[in-house]
């Protein structure tokens, strides 16, 4: 496994096929989209994994020029403090890609999030005929 340094403290770490993964998903959210943690983490083959893609973006968004701006929670919302810099610089990017907010912080996922699924979401044990 490839190494790079952390922004923690200068710490090596492993790049992961997860970190690989959400790089790679991550790139591919389109222009005036958005996408949460989760979807992002489920994209990557691991749901559940919504922490680590906040983790992943925080220290690879810069290294390889990923569009960070454009993965928010669930609730469709910022995670960042209203009244911090990076708020404000996350809204203000999303704002110049045509993203409009409904409350202060909150975007429509049904019309602004991006609406990319893992391709296999059939539900265990159920019949492929239904696939």
């Amino acid at each position: 496994m490839a190494q790079a340094k952390s922004s923690l403290r200068g710490a090596p770490i492993k790049i992961t096929a997860f970190s690989k993964a959400v790089i790679k998903w991550v790139k591919k959210i389109p222009r005036g989209k958005v996408a949460t943690y989760g979807q992002i983490a489920r994209l990557a083959g691991k749901p559940g994994g919504a922490r680590g893609v906040g983790w992943i973006l925080n220290s690879s968004s810069e290294k390889n020029d990923l569009p960070w701006q454009r993965v928010i929670n669930s609730q469709g919302a910022i995670s960042f403090r209203p009244k911090s810099a990076e708020f404000q610089l996350q809204k203000k990017l999303l704002q110049k890609e045509g993203v409009e907010f409904t409350t202060k912080k909150s975007v429509n996922l049904d019309h602004y999030g991006w609406k990319k699924e893992p391709a296999n979401t059939r539900k265990r044990n159920a019949p492929k005929m239904f696939d």
